[in-house]
């Protein structure tokens, strides 16, 4: 039978993090979650689109919990401070779902530490945040959601180059750069599962992808610096092939809740192409699963966000 909400075990006395709740896949997990009975805690940059999704959320799901963390994943300074603030403030956190990203920015953007801003957020961000979490997350026994993209079959490899100092001195090219952010979202969960199993830890890790969700996402991206043709362009395909953001979210839930994923696996929408549809397990790139390329990018993330990330 293939999988829906109404899957979703009761997780009441469990505590979701969801990073981004401000787009439509970041909001729509936190609904799901919350009306399943999960105590949450949601991260957002802007505090105005904090409140509203807030709102949001406690109108879908009344009686919800909800603590709002600020969080800039392109602020390595930032993410340690949010970190710090969530192991300060909870005992335990039973998921974590690496959500929040930027796609397509049409100039080369830089994070606060001077890292590629796609790479910086949508990996870089993300893999320090969780290392920080890390000794919460392995005392709670938790799930950890890395969201990567159908892109990232389009990425052929990681230009390592990026996490240093000066760059990749090759050309800017927004759809290469996002593609390789994405792939290593899935290097990282892969090579996390790998670690925690080697080790006998009790954390799963797992990813997932949403197809082609109608999201703030393929708006907000490639208009950063002023509006693109490529903005437009993708508003009205989105228009035309694009799920809903709640079908979209429907692989993160699946993957965030699921008991019978024990790790390593990776859940995508089940329609021809991934695109749309009810949430499966989906195969990966052969990028995506080189064990190796994934041993040396979390080494190059531990130099870059100035972390040791020791399973």
């Amino acid at each position: 039978m293939p999988w829906k909400t109404a899957d979703i075990p009761d997780l009441t006395g469990r505590r979701a993090l969801v990073t981004g709740v401000t787009g439509g896949l970041g909001v729509n997990a936190a609904i799901e979650l919350a009306r399943h009975g999960a105590s949450l805690v949601v991260t957002a940059r802007d505090a105005k689109k904090a409140d509203e999704a807030l709102d949001h959320i406690e109108s879908e799901a009344p009686g919800s919990n909800i603590d709002v963390i600020s969080l800039d994943l392109a602020n390595l300074a930032d993410v340690k401070r949010a970190a710090d603030e969530v192991s300060a403030a909870y005992e335990h956190l039973d998921i974590l779902v690496n959500n929040a990203g930027i796609m397509f920015p049409p100039k080369p953007s830089k994070t606060v530490d001077g890292y590629e801003l796609q790479m910086g957020t949508n990996h870089l961000g993300h893999f320090a945040f969780t290392a920080h979490l890390w000794p919460l997350l392995v005392r709670s026994k938790a799930r950890i959601v890395s969201v990567s993209s159908n892109m990232h079959k389009a990425a052929s490899g990681v230009d390592l180059r990026t996490f240093t100092p000066e760059g990749s001195p090759r050309r800017y090219k927004r759809t290469q750069a996002y593609a390789e952010s994405k792939v290593s979202n899935l290097l990282f969960a892969m090579e996390l599962d790998r670690r925690v199993k080697a080790a006998g830890i009790d954390v799963v890790s797992v990813g997932a992808h949403p197809g082609y969700a109608s999201t703030n996402i393929t708006k907000t991206g490639p208009s950063v610096g002023g509006k693109s043709l490529q903005a437009m362009g993708m508003h009205q395909v989105s228009k035309v092939i694009a799920q809903s953001a709640a079908a979209g979210a429907w692989p993160l839930l699946m993957a965030a809740t699921d008991p019978s994923l024990t790790g390593g696996e990776y859940v995508g929408p089940s329609g021809p192409g991934g695109w749309r549809g009810r949430p499966k397990l989906v195969g990966m790139s052969r990028t995506a699963r080189d064990a190796e390329l994934a041993n040396a990018l979390w080494a190059a993330s531990e130099r870059a966000a100035g972390v040791e990330f020791t399973v």
